[in-house]
């Protein structure tokens, strides 16, 4: 079997008249993120480029997770939104990778949103709480479980 390497490798030969644009591969940009959230942290207030980068972020790393019930998963993207308009300003410009800050922070914010809503996690274990707690006998200090 012989290969064509004139047809393999033509792709090579493209003028230089004429001119390819090669969609970006990334939806969000590091860099520009950075630039952005520098700026709004130096006015003390959110840019709407930024903003719109910070919802943007959310929409899609919520892509790379499953629910069963859209409800669940537009309510997780919420509160993933409110943190990161929250806690922007927590970022800390000496580290340059301001997109995985703020992808930790949206993911924390759906697991915050999951577990308000589905707050029966821990549903049938044992746990030490104050339930069993004697109000007559203040000195004893002893838990029930």
């Amino acid at each position: 079997m012989e290969i064509n390497l004139l047809a393999f490798f033509s792709y090579n030969s493209i003028s230089n008249d004429t001119q390819h644009t090669v969609a970006k591969k990334n939806y969000l940009n590091n860099k520009d993120l950075y630039a952005e959230i520098v700026k709004s942290k130096e006015q003390d207030k959110l840019t709407p480029t930024a903003e719109k980068m910070l919802i943007l972020l959310a929409e899609r790393a919520i892509l790379k997770m499953k629910y069963v019930n859209d409800d669940d998963r537009d309510d997780c993207l919420q509160f993933a939104m409110l943190d990161l308009l929250k806690y922007w300003r927590n970022f800390n410009p000496k580290y340059p990778n301001a997109f995985a800050y703020f992808t930790e922070i949206a993911k924390r914010g759906y697991a915050k949103g999951w577990n308000k809503i589905h707050p029966l996690k821990y549903k049938n274990t044992l746990s030490l709480d104050r339930t069993g707690y004697r109000d007559g006998d203040s000195d004893s200090g002893i838990y029930t479980i």
